[in-house]
């Protein structure tokens, strides 16, 4: 967007990746707005390009009341609302209300909630639940019984939490304490282009892609992840979900609706959830990322979340690179990562 001609086409399509590259003002109205604003398209020649607010004052032009071109872009102040909201939620003893969260906000509880769906992909409630959970895995993990454990992490009752356990810690609390001791996990160890691939998937979906040269070592990751759990061959069954991984590792662009058993903390899933929202072909940095998520600050632990990723490719890590542009460490090497990305048209 070097030229006028450039920003003209960004503001005719009210391109919002430009905002804050440059501010357009209008003769007619006296104002200046970002490239996104929505207001009605004024005639080319009312129009002259500035690179910055500043500018555009110094030029005799106001900040337009619609777009706020002097406030952060939307999508900065979303994601530091959430940020804020998330911080509130992790800090409570009992989960806020959503009119509670909305109120502290600023905003009503309908566009609150809107907005902390796309930021993060989960609901405020799914959001408290799963830092509720994540709680009571840490609490698991002392000498506290099962119920002073869930008490602890602020569930009022022990039932509410019994209703949202499978999905949070992926069986009972007491399975859970026992280091996964019965659990059933299918798996296989396969080849692709890129080397070994090893998949495994509970009853809800999968939640392990691993891959390397060695496949010994990947079975042993996959024993360290869930060392109480039955670890059983996959069966005819099963060869249907390991082609589609690996049909997705030969064609990263093409996505998957592969059923995936996440799990993390609470912060690691809003890392993984913005990294599912990369687009093919695009890349993002780990500031960019911790961005996204209203954590501007977080890009050192963006970086260690997209380390600890256990779905190669299903949540695209690769997609993630330094600010330069560089292809930093990849978990599963960076020539896999430099594949990954050509494959989707970068590099």
């Amino acid at each position: 967007m070097n030229t006028d001609e450039g920003r003209w086409s960004a503001v005719t399509v009210r391109d919002g990746s430009q905002d804050g590259a440059f501010y357009y003002a209008v003769r007619t109205t006296g104002v200046y707005c970002r490239p996104s604003c929505g207001a009605r398209l004024p005639r080319r020649e009312n129009v002259s390009f500035y690179e910055s607010t500043g500018a555009a004052r110094a030029a005799g032009f106001r900040p337009c009341k619609r777009c706020r071109p002097d406030e952060p872009p939307r999508a900065a102040r979303e994601a530091a609302w959430v940020a804020q909201a998330c911080r509130m939620i992790e800090g409570a003893e009992e989960a806020p209300t959503l009119e509670h969260l909305a109120a502290r906000i600023g905003l009503s509880p309908h566009h609150f909630h809107r907005i902390f769906k796309s930021v993060t992909g989960v609901t405020p409630k799914a959001y408290a639940l799963s830092n509720r959970a994540e709680r009571v895995r840490t609490a698991l993990a002392g000498p506290n019984t099962v119920t002073q454990a869930i008490y602890e992490a602020g569930f009022n009752a022990s039932s509410r939490f019994y209703e949202c356990a499978d999905r949070e810690l992926g069986m009972k609390p007491a399975r859970y304490r026992a280091g996964g001791t019965r659990e059933r996990i299918r798996f296989a160890v396969a080849q692709c282009s890129l080397g070994s691939i090893l998949v495994a998937a509970t009853e809800k979906g999968v939640c392990a892609i691993l891959m390397g040269d060695d496949p010994g070592a990947l079975a042993h990751d996959l024993q360290d992840r869930f060392a109480s759990a039955e670890l059983v061959g996959g069966d005819a069954d099963f060869e249907h979900t390991v082609a589609q991984v690996i049909a997705l590792v030969e064609e990263p662009a093409r996505g998957s609706a592969l059923p995936l058993d996440i799990r993390g903390t609470a912060f690691q899933r809003r890392v993984w959830q913005a990294l599912r929202e990369i687009p093919p072909g695009e890349t993002a940095g780990y500031r960019d990322i911790a961005v996204r998520i209203g954590e501007p600050k977080a890009a050192r632990a963006v970086a260690q979340a997209c380390g600890a990723n256990p779905l190669a490719v299903a949540i695209p890590c690769h997609r993630v690179v330094r600010t330069d542009g560089a292809l930093s460490g990849y978990r599963w090497g960076v020539e896999r990562k430099r594949t990954l990305l050509r494959r989707e048209g970068r590099g």
